[in-house]
């Protein structure tokens, strides 16, 4: 046994059940083809600008999951965006699908190297210019020009240590890769 599998906690730890993780490492090392999920979201239009979308089934693993229930989000824009502020807007939800990929990806690596979590707050701040969405410039463009992550952090680790668990986390996170690398989106249109 080596001297890096030694050392892997083998109880759960902040709520991650720790020896389910490495189980995964590494029975996807063992059959890369589980490593391939699909996720799908539905969302359907409400009025104006309010849409709803619904989570619930996904492919990974080898097959179609199902989560346990449905998750339904709802989305709309603020009064001042001529919305009816029935839910977050579309760029608020990034904004969560980023802090939550961080500390989830916080979590695990923390409890992977056997530090005890306190606390994790993150603050994530996104700056928009409409005028691009407006069509009142083509020089602006119309998402994000730039994203502020700030975290507060405290476990049983030293200052460097946390700060490299959140350091792990933004390099393992799949959001973040996302927002900083791109991909192709493929948009097709069937009509009724």
């Amino acid at each position: 046994m080596s001297s890096k599998a030694e050392k892997r906690p083998v109880e759960p730890r902040n709520g991650v059940d720790t020896p389910k993780v490495f189980a995964t490492i590494n029975a996807v090392g063992a059959q890369p083809e589980l490593a391939k999920f699909r996720f799908r979201a539905t969302n359907r239009w409400q009025n104006g600008t309010h849409s709803r979308s619904s989570i619930q089934s996904y492919y990974g693993a080898g097959g179609e999951q199902m989560h346990e229930k449905d998750f339904v989000y709802d989305a709309d824009h603020p009064a001042v965006l001529v919305g009816e502020d029935k839910g977050p807007t579309p760029v608020e939800f990034l904004l969560h699908a980023l802090a939550s990929c961080l500390t989830a990806g916080v979590a695990n690596i923390a409890a992977a190297r056997g530090v005890t979590l306190y606390e994790v707050e993150s603050i994530v701040e996104g700056d928009i210019d409409l005028r691009g969405i407006l069509g009142l410039s083509d020089e602006v463009r119309n998402g994000y020009q730039g994203i502020r992550v700030n975290f507060t952090i405290k476990g049983d680790a030293p200052a460097e240590k946390l700060q490299q668990i959140v350091e792990q986390s933004r390099k393992r996170s799949a959001v973040y890769d996302v927002f900083t690398n791109g991909i192709p989106v493929e948009i097709n249109v069937n009509t009724r």
